[in-house]
């Protein structure tokens, strides 16, 4: 793991710390999703929060005072899984959720394979 790594992951665990609890497992969940699925992503701070990379800008996620957002960084992704995200406030790149009704891992998981394969089909064309 680089240095400027090890740094980013600290400052995510800092700004993890800082929320309130409720906020705070339900995106310590995320992050751990996040790894698992995509073990090789780059964790960095990205626009003051976690970000991931992986071939390209990959994931975000942020806390807010009413709500959490998970950013897919596409609004391609998120009107792919509109019927899906039917349950939440959805905007072009952003998906909204609360720590009582997070998204479904499935879907989670869905929609971080769906970025994952969209990068890497990007970073293989000539």
């Amino acid at each position: 793991m680089s240095k400027s790594t090890d740094t980013n992951s600290i400052a995510i665990d800092k700004y993890l710390e800082s929320l309130p609890n409720e906020q705070r497992i339900v995106l310590k969940k995320l992050r751990q999703t996040i790894k698992e699925i995509v073990p090789e992503a780059q964790e960095v701070i990205s626009y003051q929060m976690p970000a991931y990379k992986y071939h390209g800008m990959l994931v975000g996620f942020a806390a807010f005072k009413n709500h959490c957002s998970f950013f897919p960084w596409n609004s391609k992704t998120v009107e792919q899984f509109k019927e899906e995200l039917k349950d939440f406030s959805v905007s072009k790149g952003t998906i909204r959720f609360t720590p009582e009704k997070p998204i479904p891992d499935a879907l989670l998981k869905k929609i971080i394979e769906a970025r994952m394969n969209d990068n890497l089909s990007k970073s293989k064309k000539p």
